[in-house]
């Protein structure tokens, strides 16, 4: 897809191309936000399968896969093998899972690293444990591979969690047993080289300004350490390329994030959170696992899937709300029946309502489009009408026929129907996301460039409009007015490549005799026509309110 999704696996790309693996790079423009962990994956998914949209999907997948197993078997562990089994089947389908996997984002495998380590935690201090110095070492690595993922948070989560649970408990004196010398040293040796190695190559080195400023470049550590960490949770991150949720729907979206499974929370009120046995320990851990994520993020700018890593402790928590089987349980269950029948019902209302509208063109036709919110997880459900899901007949029917296998199970108490439900739901929203594709992706428009006669291209805007026109033909462009957002830091870095281009440099190239294609939104239609004029416009493709335009009306 567009933005996010297509940049994360054109940087792994040119990782791979380029044999460059410390320094990040967009449209040859240094990307120093991020850390590369998930970048060298998905490049070594390229080396082994080439370099398919698919191929980058692999590393994310695997990781879903392997959070879900650890989940139950941490579950198993500390409860017993239903438990267990519960926690698993609730994180592996529920909602929140799904939607934030289906980007190129490493909040999954960061997730996965961060329960690895709650996990080591535990059975560091278990004093029946036969190898508690290896648990503490996998304690100490998890946290050094996070740290190759997302930044200080994947140490900050972890260790604070670990000390809120000692300080709580009175366990203190127990901090020997987690080996902290020797678990520092391997955590270092995992995450420092490649931090060190930016830092050389993206000079200054220390530079501390205390401030973000359009037009400054303060080299690696400034806005890796500084403006990426620091800035962006006091919100005074520049360029602020992100958006942000209010406290409490970051809260509440919990309920729909877990969803169908988040029904049986109430019941986990009931258990036992005393620290007298593996399974109140661990809830206890649980507890402080969720609190301080959750705390953390209130007083910092927050996305809906920033809190991806609490997932598991609240599936386990969940797994053994559904394993005691009490009032909760039940009145849970009944609670979900009502809502998955009422889901039925409104289905049925849609389709009638939709029944013989006709649906022209893709559906990008019957959509609006609300761009300020695009930078938030569900930006674009706000550009859904009525007449939209014409288009979408299909996905409303089988997720209509999941709803209904879903009101049956839970009323009779029925966990696999209702995992049932929620994997024939998915695949009903994978099958939307096939009909959303022209929208959210420039696919078609890609592929039409590699069809037409070679030209330079020019993307107007920012350049994560068209991201996935730039993995499907592994191209650079110019980008006019698009010194914005992610890639604007970077573009005042020493050496940096002059790609960016102003209204008055675009109409002079757009006059010449060489070709060039503009890649432009229908809402700018209006502008460029002012520019240059309706008669220089010819049209290549569009697709999805998209438009690849050229200079020249021969295409031959």
């Amino acid at each position: 897809m567009d933005d996010v999704d297509a940049v994360q696996a054109q940087i792994a790309r040119t990782m791979l191309e380029s044999g460059d693996w410390v320094t990040a790079r967009l449209n040859g423009i240094a990307y120093l936000e991020k850390s590369p962990l998930v970048y060298w994956l998905m490049a070594i998914s390229f080396s082994i399968f080439g370099v398919q949209d698919w191929a980058a999907r692999i590393p994310i997948a695997l990781s879903v896969i392997v959070l879900c197993w650890l989940t139950n078997r941490m579950g198993r562990w500390a409860f017993d093998a239903r438990t267990g089994f519960y926690a698993g089947l609730s994180l592996s389908t529920c909602i929140g899972l799904f939607l934030f996997t289906r980007i190129l984002i490493p909040d999954v495998i960061l997730t996965t690293t961060i329960a690895l380590a709650m996990w080591g935690f535990l059975r560091a201090l278990e004093k029946e444990e036969r190898r508690p110095k290896l648990w503490a070492y996998t304690f100490w690595a998890a946290i050094g591979t996070g740290l190759l993922l997302k930044g200080l948070i994947a140490a900050v989560f972890p260790i604070a969690v670990a000390c809120l649970y000692l300080l709580f408990t009175k366990q203190l004196a127990s901090i020997p047993r987690l080996r902290p010398v020797a678990g520092i040293v391997i955590a270092l040796s995992i995450a420092a080289p490649w931090h060190l190695l930016a830092t050389l190559r993206n000079p200054p080195y220390l530079d501390l300004t205390p401030t973000s400023e359009a037009g400054q470049y303060h080299g690696f550590f400034w806005f890796y350490f500084l403006n990426e960490h620091v800035f962006r949770f006091l919100n005074m991150r520049h360029p602020r390329d992100y958006n942000t949720v209010p406290r409490y729907l970051f809260w509440m979206f919990h309920l729909l994030w877990l969803f169908p499974w988040s029904v049986y929370l109430p019941g986990i009120v009931q258990l036992s959170y005393k620290p007298m046995d593996r399974a109140g320990r661990t809830r206890f851990l649980a507890l402080c696992w969720i609190g301080f994520v959750l705390v953390f993020f209130t007083f910092s700018t927050t996305q809906e899937y920033y809190s991806m890593p609490i997932y598991p402790a609240l599936a386990l928590l969940i797994g053994c709300g559904m394993a005691a089987n009490n009032r909760w349980t039940r009145v849970g269950s009944k609670i979900l029946a009502v809502l998955a029948a009422t889901s039925v019902i409104a289905i049925v209302i849609i389709l009638w309502h939709v029944q013989g509208l006709p649906t022209p063109g893709d559906i990008s036709n019957a959509l609006t489009q609300n761009p300020d919110v695009y930078t938030l997880s569900l930006g674009h459900m706000g550009d859904l009408t009525l007449n939209s899901f014409a288009y979408l007949r299909l996905p409303l029917v089988v997720a209509g026929m999941a709803f209904l296998i879903g009101a049956i199970g839970a009323w009779r108490m029925r966990f696999l129907a209702i995992a049932a439900m929620m994997a024939l739901f998915l695949n009903a929203a994978r099958l939307a996301l096939v009909v959303f594709d022209p929208y959210l992706s420039s696919r078609a428009l890609g592929e039409a460039v590699m069809a037409a006669p070679p030209g330079q291209l020019i993307a107007d805007n920012q350049y994560y409009t068209f991201s996935s026109i730039f993995f499907y033909t592994n191209r650079q462009a110019l980008l006019l007015n698009g010194r914005v957002m992610n890639l604007e830091y970077g573009s005042y870095a020493p050496g940096a490549p002059d790609v960016f281009i102003d209204d008055a440099e675009f109409a002079e190239l757009w006059k010449s005799s060489k070709r060039y294609y503009v890649l432009v939104e229908k809402p700018s239609l209006g502008r460029f026509e002012n520019l240059v004029g309706k008669a220089t416009l010819f049209s290549v493709k569009e697709s999805g309110g998209k438009y690849l335009l050229t200079n020249h009306a021969n295409l031959h």
